[in-house]
């Protein structure tokens, strides 16, 4: 399996150069492979691929020995693969119909933060000795200082180096075998929501830390602000650098709320069972259009803005990644009804409040906790309070 490990870098002034020239050369290379594309296509209606822009490599670099030449001929090759994976996703999406399909769009210097360096060409990984200050080395950069703050397990793979505003970092990329926990013999339903952060079959509730909420005011003020500041001042920058300040803040602040809820349930269950959200589906815009507008618009938007402040894409992702790394096992399983199904008797229950369901044979529920017992049912586990074999 593989595993990722960012640490933040300190580059010197003329690194810090060196890397944002190596960001602009690289989204020079994404954009005109992106043009070669389009004008392909509509001038002759050629499909152009990775393999055809990959060995016109050699011959671009050779003709700007002093641009593209100085970079890893291997992290352009990933800087070649990235576009052509957007463009099969963009087919992918297309052909499904699902959504809303936008064709691949060419990349300001501002939005293209990070390369992509195969370990051993281009780029090396020299770990932390005897103190947490790691090395990391990558071709017409240097030598970058990092903070190693826990330890690299497994072969490394790739090295990316990301700019996330004004700092910088770097991801390690290893592959490393799986270390199982001992088992615990007990397997659980865990129903996620707005108003709970979760729920778990056997009666246990996170509370929703509302992350964004609590910092909303603050955002929406620095926001006003830096659209009131005038172009290009300093004072737009401060603002701008205040602004991304928040925002980090709040993703930090949910992604180690994440990690730390994903931590407890793979050290407490060998098997988790969680509902197979659509995340895009389920914060869909309620607007719709001229001829038929959408109503309730105002509270969708607030509604959505909580779906994404919980973030259950990225805890899905944080828990499947530790269970696969603990030897556990994750179950999706379709979220249809739920809740309003009584996970005792089968019945169909009412739901007169958000947080409670009522069943006619069984009576009154927790709607969560009755939502999470039959995710447990569903993935075969029972109630979630039985053990697994």
């Amino acid at each position: 399996m593989r595993r990722a490990f960012k640490f933040r870098a300190y580059p010197t002034r003329p690194q810090e150069g060196r890397a944002a020239r190596l960001l602009r050369d690289h989204c020079d290379l994404y954009n005109a492979a992106l043009e070669e594309r389009r004008e392909a296509w509509r001038r002759r209606m050629v499909s152009v691929g990775y393999g055809d822009q990959s060995a016109q490599l050699r011959e671009i670099r050779a003709a700007d020995p002093m641009g593209q030449g100085r970079h890893s001929f291997t992290a352009q090759q990933q800087t070649l693969r990235r576009l052509d994976a957007t463009f099969r996703a963009f087919f992918r999406r297309a052909r499904a119909g699902t959504c809303k399909v936008g064709y691949p769009r060419f990349k300001p210097y501002q939005r293209f933060d990070e390369v992509l360096f195969v370990a051993g060409n281009g780029a090396k990984w020299e770990p932390a000795v005897g103190s947490h200050w790691a090395r990391a080395r990558f071709q017409a950069v240097g030598r970058l200082k990092v903070n190693q703050h826990r330890p690299v397990r497994g072969r490394v793979k790739t090295l990316q180096l990301k700019r996330e505003y004004r700092r910088w970092y770097v991801i390690v990329v290893t592959e490393a075998e799986a270390e199982p926990l001992p088992p615990t013999g007990r397997a659980v339903g865990v129903d996620v929501g707005v108003a709970r952060f979760l729920t778990t079959s056997d009666g246990v509730v996170v509370a929703n830390p509302r992350f964004l909420a609590a910092k909303q005011e603050r955002i929406a003020r620095l926001q006003r602000r830096k659209e009131r500041a005038r172009l290009g001042s300093g004072n737009r920058k401060r603002l701008r650098r205040a602004l991304a300040k928040e925002w980090r803040k709040v993703q930090n602040q949910r992604r180690d709320f994440h990690h730390q809820t994903a931590r407890v349930l793979v050290d407490t269950y060998d098997a988790i069972a969680l509902e197979d959200l659509s995340i895009n589906n389920l914060t869909a815009s309620a607007r719709g259009t001229v001829e038929e507008p959408g109503r309730n618009v105002r509270q969708k938007a607030g509604l959505n803005r909580s779906i994404l402040d919980a973030g259950w894409g990225q805890f899905t992702s944080i828990l499947v990644a530790k269970a696969e790394s603990a030897g556990r096992r994750v179950v999706r399983v379709d979220p249809s009804y739920t809740s309003l199904a009584c996970h005792t008797c089968g019945s169909r229950c009412t739901r007169p409040r958000q947080d409670i369901v009522v069943c006619p044979n069984c009576g009154v529920q927790d709607a969560d906790r009755n939502g999470a017992c039959n995710i447990a049912t569903r993935a075969g586990l029972g109630s979630g309070q039985a053990h697994v074999a």
